[in-house]
Formats: structure tokens, C-alpha cells, sequence
């Protein structure tokens, strides 16, 4: 395997963290959707933990674009 043939395939595993941020972030939204359902009174104290991992999940996900861009970079 050449090094271009290695570089597209590392920007394409970087790229696929994108799908696995999609899945956190339906996943984080669903349980606190159901969680509310069950509970209405525990909605803001589940809130605030919500969006920590949303932001978690999201930080997570540019760390994958910042991978691609920077062997992007290296392979041009």
C-alpha cells in the first residue's frame, strides 16, 4: 500500500467518526427525552448532564475533522 492509498483511508476512518458522533448524539437526545416521559420533575437536573455530553460527543466529532484535515494537509 502506497502512501496516498494510506492517506485516503485514514481521512475515510476519520471521516467515519462523524456517523459514530451521529449515534452519541440521537442516543444522549432519545434518553433524555425518555427520561423527562418518566420523570417531568428531574427534567433540568437531567438536562444539564444532557448537554455535557452533547458537547462531549461534539468535541469528539472535531477531533475527527481535525484528523482529516490534517492528513488532508500532509497528503497534498
Amino acid at each position: 500500500m502506497d502512501a496516498s492509498a494510506a492517506a485516503l483511508l485514514g481521512m475515510g476512518i476519520a471521516a467515519a467518526g462523524f456517523g459514530g458522533a451521529g449515534i452519541g448524539i440521537g442516543y444522549i437526545f432519545g434518553k433524555m427525552i425518555e427520561s423527562t416521559a418518566r420523570q417531568p420533575a428531574a427534567e433540568a437536573r437531567v438536562g444539564k448532564y444532557m448537554w455535557i455530553g452533547f458537547a462531549l460527543v461534539e468535541a469528539i466529532a472535531l477531533y475527527g475533522l481535525v484528523i482529516a484535515f490534517i492528513i488532508m494537509g500532509l497528503r497534498g
